[in-house]
Parts: C-alpha cells; structure tokens; sequence
C-alpha cells in the first residue's frame, strides 16, 4: 500500500480499515490507533484484547501538514499500559500450584490495562470523542462480521479447544455446539458490544467499576484468580520517556522498561556501529553472525538487568553508557562466536509468549504511532468473563512464576523480574518510530513474537537504514534471533545451506523455526510518500 496521505498496518483487515475510516474522517494517529485496539478486541481474539495491556510509541502533536520545523510541533510518547500483579499476589504463588496455573485459568490473570492506556492516550492526545472512535469496535461486536480463516483455525487447534471448552463462557461464544465458529460464519458478540458500550458511555468506569468490574471479580472468586475491585479501581497506565538512539540519518525511539525493546535495540544498533555492511551482504554468513553476537550480548544484560523500573533499578544509563558498549563490542570476533557463558554464569533466560499483535499508523500530518499490545499466549488465559464477553490474559507467566525452574518454552527468568503486588512483568514488545535527523517521521515499525520481537525490529531497521533494502524486502526476508540462552541462532526456513554451514564453522549452533513475526511497517520512500507493509507471514493488511 503506498499513499502520499496515512497509512494504517494491522495484523487484521476489519481493524485497519476501521482505521483507515478514522483517518479519512479527519482524525490524527492516536484516534486511529484507539479505534484499531477496540476494533482488534472484536476481530483478533486471539491477541487484540480487552483484557490484556500493552505499549504505545509516538511521535505526535501535528494538527495538519506544515512546513514548520518538526522538532517543534512533534512530542515523543511512550504509554505504559502494561498489565499489573494482582494487589494479593505472592512471589511464591505458582510454586505450589498446579504447573499450568500460571498460564491457563483465572490465577494466571494479570490487572487488564488496554483500556486504561486507550482511553488515556485518547484523553491526552486525540482529537475524536469515545463517541467516534468506540462506534465501529461497537458495530463490529453487535452486527458481527465473518469469522476468518485465521481465528477458525487458531480455535480448531486441539490444544486450544481442549483448553478453551473448560470454561463455559469461553466454550458458548467460540464453540457452539462444542465445535470452533466455521470460517465466513457471521460471528457476533453481544455481550462485548455491550461492553464497549459501557465504555463508550462511561469510560474507564464503564470497564474497571461497574457491571464489567462486578462480572469480572465475581469470576475471579469464582475461578480462584486474585484480581478484585480494589485492583481494578487502582490500576493505572503510566507515561514514560522513550529510549532514543541514532540511526545512520536520523534516530529512533522506543519502549522503555518494562519493556526490554528499547534498551537491547539501541544497544544492539550501538554494537554494530564501525562494521560497513554493504546491501550485498544482507543475508550472509557475516551479517548474520555480528547479528548474533551483538543480540548475545544485548540479552545478557536484559537477563540480568531489566524490570519493572518502579520496582527495581534497571541500571539504563549504565547499559547505554559508551563505556561499557565500548567494552562489549571490543569482545566480539569476527572469526568465531563468542560462548554465552563468557557473559552470564547463570541460566536465566527470556520468558514470553509470541501470541501478541502491533499495529503501525501514521495519519496525513506525518504523526507516527506505533502499538504493540497483547493476551501473552493465544486467547490468554482461555477465559472468557461471563456476561461481558471479553477474555483475560495470562500474563503472570512473564515474571518469574517458579525460581529455578523452566517456564513453558524452557527458559527461566531472573529474580528481578519477580511477582510482587502491582508490579508490571518485563516484556520484549517493542513498538518503535524512525525519524530523519530533522525530527520528521520516517517509519513506524513493529511486530509480534516474545523474545523475538526486538531482533525482529532491529533487523528490519537496519535492513532499512544500513542495507539500503526495500521495505518488502525487509520486512519478508528471513529473519533470524539470539537470545544469549539457549546458545543457539534459530533461524527461518529461507536462509541458503551454504551460510548455515557457515555459522556453524564459526561455532553457532544453529537451529530451524518457524516463522518470526507478523510485522506491520510503514515508512517514507521519499517523493513516492508512504508505504504500508503488513508481513507476508500473517493475515494483516495495511490501507
């Protein structure tokens, strides 16, 4: 898709026209971006959510197209809308409970926060009333719209529906008479439509006090979950200041802690400064092993380093100082790979689901917003709360749930990254905007993928900004990740047998994936105005 106006990229058609209708209608990128995550909470249901939380990146503040000098009418946001530890929570709650409390059923719910961080990103930055942005997510969920190939066959998954029909407003919305809804099936939910009515009249009271609030903790003392009135009253999304870092024209901004993206992206760009990469090189044994040991290093700090920043400190200026990435590239070989353990005596790992969803907007001003939101697994929690027809997330399995012991991908997380009462669990979602040196929006990145996320964006970035790729190019091309522990690249089908050979010549380990992401790009191609990118490997869509 290219425009010389906005661009809206979602990972599913209906919400990113609802976006793209929002634009058209006259209003700025925070209006689309709250109408595409109310819409996605329809469409999506696997990872779009009311009942999870996420981040949000901008550059805004445009009201209409100028020649004005940008650094002075665009303001850099970041929006913390992460999901919170329950008020009784306990670092050793999962340690006697059953081994999937943390991932299936109420007790593995976090405190929701999307509609906080919506609604407060609405309030403080949008131009539309709840009134125009709510109507199309409210239509959607009233009148229905066909059930698509991709959610039918994410609820046709045996594990999912074995998990799925344990609960009974979970089992009658997604499975009438016991099987998933057909594909092209008109596919309505009343009960959400009326949720986001509330919303649309009362705002954030109308989810997090109320009838929804009453439905909700009702259901958690029903299930044995934690989160209570008190908790929902309380809950709060929190304003933070993006992590910038430079480009080779320009910079770039992102998330913060708790989200590692930030951090581990600026230091890994700062890792592979003074190595020439020609566009040639894309794809080659080289290039994917500086990848490597720069990614290696980047999350070793992230292992031991990161958290939620109003618990722990997270050292960020320590981790972007010029010292000590001076003193971490100077280890880094050309000529073979660099063991993990050289940098962690530990076996912390990266713990988080890929089933998650970002979309990327820019509207006709040049504002950018990038948001990355999500359940933490498919379908979260596998609950639906009854009467309001929205399903939780499963995000307590981010922090540290057992000490010690593998999480569900085989990884263990540090301790700084432990259950305490309204803390927030790290996250690797990294929603990310790339502006010229002038300050103007170049790009709008970001994707779905756990711990994949952040090399994902890098390596798009800098297949943009280093390579001198396309967008299709670098958005569809193989990807690859290292995340310290395991010691291995996982690599997509895609990569050539030859450069394999080669990485392992250089001591890699090398193991074969699936795909990585489902990334939603729009960037600026100069005279030929934007471009829109939603990944080949998805169902996505950009307008």
């Amino acid at each position: 898709m290219r425009s010389e106006k906005g661009i809206v990229a979602a990972a599913e058609p209906e919400a990113a026209k609802v976006g793209r209708d929002i634009l058209s209608a006259g209003g700025n990128a925070i209006d689309a971006a709250v109408a595409v995550g109310f819409a996605l909470a329809v469409t999506y249901p696997a990872a779009g959510n009311l009942g999870g939380g996420g981040f949000l990146v901008g550059s805004i503040g445009r009201e209409k197209e100028t020649s004005e000098t940008p650094q002075e009418n665009l303001s850099s946001v970041a929006l913390d809308f992460r999901e919170v530890a329950p008020l009784q929570s306990t670092s050793d709650m999962y340690v006697k409970a059953k081994e999937s409390s943390s991932l299936l059923g109420h007790l593995a719910s976090g405190v929701p926060g999307s509609v906080d961080g919506l609604l407060h990103a609405l309030d403080s930055w949008g131009s539309m009333s709840r009134d125009q942005v709510l109507a199309p997510a409210i239509r959607l969920a009233k009148d229905g719209f066909p059930m698509t190939q991709r959610t039918h066959s994410m609820l046709a998954r045996k594990s999912t529906m074995n998990a799925m029909l344990k609960y009974r407003a979970s089992a009658d919305l997604f499975y009438p008479g016991g099987k998933p809804v057909p594909t092209g099936t008109l596919f309505k939910q009343p009960d959400l439509a009326r949720t986001l009515d509330l919303i649309r009249q009362k705002g954030r009271e109308g989810f997090y006090s109320g009838d929804v609030a009453d439905h909700l903790a009702l259901e958690m003392k029903r299930g044995g979950g934690l989160i209570s009135l008190k908790d929902l009253k309380e809950y709060r999304s929190v304003e933070r200041t993006p992590i910038k870092f430079p480009t080779s024209d320009g910079f770039a901004i992102s998330m913060p802690p708790p989200s590692s993206g930030g951090i581990c992206l600026a230091q890994i760009s700062s890792l592979l400064e003074g190595y020439p990469f020609s566009t040639t090189e894309a794809g080659s044994a080289r290039h994917l092993h500086l990848l490597a040991e720069a990614m290696r290093r980047s999350f070793a700090d992230r292992n031991q380093f990161l958290g939620d920043p109003d618990f722990v400190d997270c050292q960020t200026q320590l981790l972007l100082s010029t010292d000590h990435l001076n003193k971490l590239r100077s280890s880094i070989s050309e000529d073979v790979a660099t063991p993990s353990s050289n940098f962690t005596s530990s076996p912390q790992g990266v713990k988080e689901s890929e089933q998650t969803t970002h979309y990327s907007i820019v509207d006709p001003a040049g504002n950018g917003v990038a948001v990355t939101t999500t359940l933490n697994g498919s379908f979260g929690s596998k609950v639906v709360v009854p009467g309001t027809g929205f399903l939780l997330n499963n995000e307590m399995d981010d922090f540290t749930t057992r000490p010690g012991v593998p999480n569900l991908f085989g990884l263990i997380e540090g301790e700084l990254n432990g259950i305490a009462p309204g803390k927030r669990p790290l996250s690797s979602m990294s929603p990310t905007v790339w502006h010229y040196s002038d300050g103007s929006v170049r790009g709008v990145l970001g994707t779905p993928g756990g711990p994949t996320i952040i090399t994902n964006v890098f390596q798009v970035l800098f297949a943009l900004d280093r390579l001198g790729l396309s967008p299709e190019l670098a958005v569809s091309m193989p990807k690859m990740h290292h995340q310290c522990l395991p010691d291995q690249i996982y690599v997509e089908q895609g990569h050539s047998e030859s450069v394999l050979q080669q990485l392992k010549a250089l001591k890699h380990k090398i193991v074969t994936r699936s795909n990585i992401g489902d990334f939603q790009l729009i960037t600026h191609l100069n005279s030929r105005g934007w471009t829109g990118i939603s990944d080949p490997r998805g169902g996505g869509a950009s307008f």
